[in-house]
């Protein structure tokens, strides 16, 4: 078990036992910018600018409200990334098949080496009525669906 972070607050530097909010020079201007880092990730969920302070000079000083705020929109930036690269790998269509749905889903599996994906078709009541290995490239749609049950589950050609 991993020992707890100890918080800190610093005018540039706060930290939870989550993220870590880093204010840093912007490369590109004279301004400030911060980064939002969640804990044993390598890279930060969030980057964006920093106000200035009075003196038009330094960064305003990192506080409770602005580092909540700043963990409420880097946590959103990375549950849309999530719902993203999971709508990627997962597509689903539901066609009719005689008098009831069928729903086909395709689970793309970005595997480096031999990457594929499923292509699966369950009826109503949950049961599993073919499942089969396709290349990731397999365009999912009502017709491609509707060819596939047509042809009774079957590795479909293309």
């Amino acid at each position: 078990m991993t020992e707890p972070i100890a918080p800190i607050q610093e005018p540039t530097l706060w930290s939870d036992e989550r993220w870590t909010a880093r204010v840093i020079k912007n490369e590109d201007d004279d301004g400030w910018a911060v980064s939002m880092t969640r804990h044993g990730d390598p890279e930060p969920a969030l980057v964006g600018p920093w106000t200035m302070g009075r003196d038009k000079k330094n960064p305003k000083p990192l506080d409770a409200p602005a580092f909540h705020t700043l963990v409420k929109t880097a946590t959103e930036v990375l549950r849309r990334h999530e719902q993203q690269l999971h709508a990627r790998l997962h597509k689903s269509v539901s066609v009719g098949a005689g008098s009831e749905r069928v729903r086909v889903s395709l689970q793309i599996v970005p595997d480096e080496d031999n990457p594929h994906a499923i292509l699966s078709a369950v009826d109503e009541s949950g049961d599993t009525l073919g499942e089969v290995r396709v290349p990731p490239t397999f365009k999912l749609n009502a017709d491609t669906a509707s060819a596939w049950i047509e042809g009774g589950y079957e590795r479909p050609s293309r």
